[in-house]
């Protein structure tokens, strides 16, 4: 069976840079990782705390082999641009990449 991999990673900004956060990632990071050969989406989660704003930022792969053009050689790092460490309070350094092992799609009433 064909799996996807989902390549898993956290940052944490200050509430107030929220929105410069996600517009580096659909002004910059978005086109550049749909621009890659295997990379089939992207999903940001959000969670608030007293005074700081975390994200989970999730990429699905073909393949463990198609991240190697974005993340290089060594896929257990961390790609973080400057332009989001100057954003970024802290972020993982290491990411987790996990296979798809169930995947469901909502279904589409919309034909009923």
């Amino acid at each position: 069976m064909a799996t996807h991999i989902v390549r898993s990673w956290t940052g944490v900004t200050a509430k107030s840079n929220v929105s410069s956060y996600l517009a580096h990632l659909r002004d910059e990071t978005i086109p550049q990782l749909r621009a890659l050969p295997g990379f089939l989406g992207l999903q940001v989660l959000q969670r608030s705390t007293a005074d700081e704003e975390e994200f989970r930022v999730q990429t699905t792969w073909q393949s463990r082999a198609s991240i190697h053009a974005f993340a290089g050689d060594d896929l257990e790092i961390a790609v973080v641009p400057p332009a989001a460490q100057a954003i970024l309070k802290r972020f993982d350094d290491q990411v987790e990449h996990f296979e798809v092992v169930i995947s469901c799609p909502q279904h589409d009433n919309s034909s009923s």
